[in-house]
């Protein structure tokens, strides 16, 4: 469906020009599902650095409802608009003390910390701000393009409704159903961010937010303060005869290959394994070839192995690995 998107609208979704030149080139799109698998995609993919701090850059930092630093009189709107639950529960001394941090945040990392305050409190924004301020700035500006993504499905949700609003004005027929699926769009977006994963949404609308397999990995070389590209990854899944692999005993055996990979210059793997809505539970490993990667380190290859459970399956894992020539540092991502 041709809605007839500018490249001003996307730019209102994400302040980065880089961005919204890639989504225009792309559109028009099909559906809602359809522009956020393609957003997602120029984002983490397309997009460079200078693209992400552009981005950051049009966003005033939490509090600030003045205006400035926003690329368009929409982003504007909309920004008031996702602060309001934070400014309807802050006090003056709160105000401060965010004020205050979002200095001393600034100051670390070089950007405005950046978090999708839709529905958020003040207390709980604050508290988020303190627990991030102690990442690696490479951590915390991968963790700023994830909250971006966020802000920016939130946005094109918002504006795909109002473009199918004013449309189907001029449709005779069944104008209203055009409305109502796209507000059935936006409750889906709204929840998926508001649970920060990509749990499957009601099974009322069938709507699937997967777009990505279940298990990824990016890896990050922290001595260079760059991406590690060309680096080797396995993922296998546990299958032996026993319930799990146990810390004392080596069975290769009962591993089986799920798929395989080779990091491209953004650090990031391919697929992994297929895309579907939910993972099968049970025990995985990811393995580096670090030793290929970093010859003279001392790991020759890294495995981390972790565990899928039931009420976990439709949750997307997330696995990067912080990389240096006599070190290693992993974590579960969202």
């Amino acid at each position: 469906m041709d809605l007839g998107f500018k490249e001003i609208d996307f730019l209102a979704c994400c302040g980065s020009t880089q961005f919204s030149e890639e989504m225009f080139s792309a559109s028009p799109f099909p559906s809602l599902e359809s522009t956020i698998e393609t957003a997602r995609n120029i984002w983490f993919n397309k997009v460079d650095v200078n693209g992400w701090l552009e981005a950051y850059a049009a966003h005033p930092q939490i509090g600030d409802t003045s205006g400035r630093n926003r690329k368009t009189e929409t982003s504007a709107q909309w920004s008031k608009g996702e602060q309001s639950t934070a400014l309807s529960t802050a006090t003056d001394s709160m105000l401060q003390e965010l004020l205050d941090w979002n200095h001393r945040y600034r100051e670390k990392f070089g950007f405005v910390f950046l978090i999708c305050a839709s529905g958020r409190s003040t207390p709980a924004i604050l508290a988020e701000l303190k627990t991030r301020y102690t990442s690696r700035p490479i951590v915390e500006f991968e963790t700023a393009a994830k909250e971006q993504m966020k802000i920016t499905e939130l946005r094109l949700a918002k504006l795909y409704a109002a473009k199918v609003d004013v449309t189907s004005a001029s449709i005779s027929q069944n104008p209203i159903s055009l409305k109502t699926k796209a507000e059935d769009r936006v409750s889906i977006i709204g929840a998926h961010i508001t649970a920060g994963s990509e749990a499957h949404v009601s099974k009322s609308h069938q709507v699937s937010v997967r777009t990505k397999p279940p298990i990824t990995t990016h890896v990050l070389d922290v001595s260079r303060g760059s991406p590690a590209a060309g680096i080797e990854v396995h993922l296998q899944k546990w299958n032996g005869e026993k319930p799990r692999p146990m810390f004392n005993e080596l069975d290769s055996n009962g591993w089986v290959v799920q798929g395989s990979s080779i990091t491209d210059t953004d650090g990031r793997s391919g697929h992994l394994m297929n895309v579907v809505n939910d993972v099968d539970p049970g025990i995985y490993r990811i393995s580096f070839n670090t030793g290929k990667y970093v010859s003279a380190g001392f790991f020759p290859y890294v495995s981390i192995v972790f565990e899928i459970k039931e009420n976990q399956k439709s949750q997307h894992f997330h696995v990067p690995l912080l990389l240096s020539p006599f070190s290693f540092t992993t974590y579960r991502g969202s």
